[in-house]
């Protein structure tokens, strides 16, 4: 296993609802990623939904793109679908991410068997996904 993106969380909105049999919230978000692989930005427009329809578990599914620099020193861009399932204790054991990317030296996350972590921090959180051997 190994880590191949962080991507540092900067919550910038949150909308919620609660309705009779379900509740929704949706997190805006900014941010940025550093590592071996690639250094870039969150680009506008990154967004977290969660979803629960009682008495299933909460759902998670967050959709943004990067825009940066790859390991050949291209610029290139990464879209990350990351999705979850909280437990019955609404606690996260691991999400899913797919990547989407235009750069030559990294389209192998693209068929990757990628896992992810979610790591809270101040005003945020810190997105660890890795590459499962």
């Amino acid at each position: 296993m190994e880590e191949i993106l962080t991507i540092y969380i900067d919550l910038t909105e949150i909308y919620e609802v609660k309705g009779k049999s379900a509740e929704a919230v949706i997190i805006n978000f900014t941010g940025n990623c550093k590592g071996k692989y690639f250094n870039g930005n969150v680009l506008p427009g990154g967004v977290d939904t969660q979803k629960e329809f009682y008495p299933q578990n909460r759902t998670l599914s967050a959709r943004y793109m990067l825009d940066g620099i790859d390991d050949a020193g291209k610029n290139c861009r990464i879209f990350i679908e990351n999705e979850a399932v909280l437990d019955g204790e609404k606690q996260l054991d691991h999400t899913t991410p797919k990547i989407i990317t235009d750069s030559k030296s990294l389209s192998w996350m693209e068929e990757a068997y990628l896992k992810g972590t979610i790591e809270p921090k101040e005003e945020g959180c810190i997105i660890h996904i890795f590459k499962m051997d």
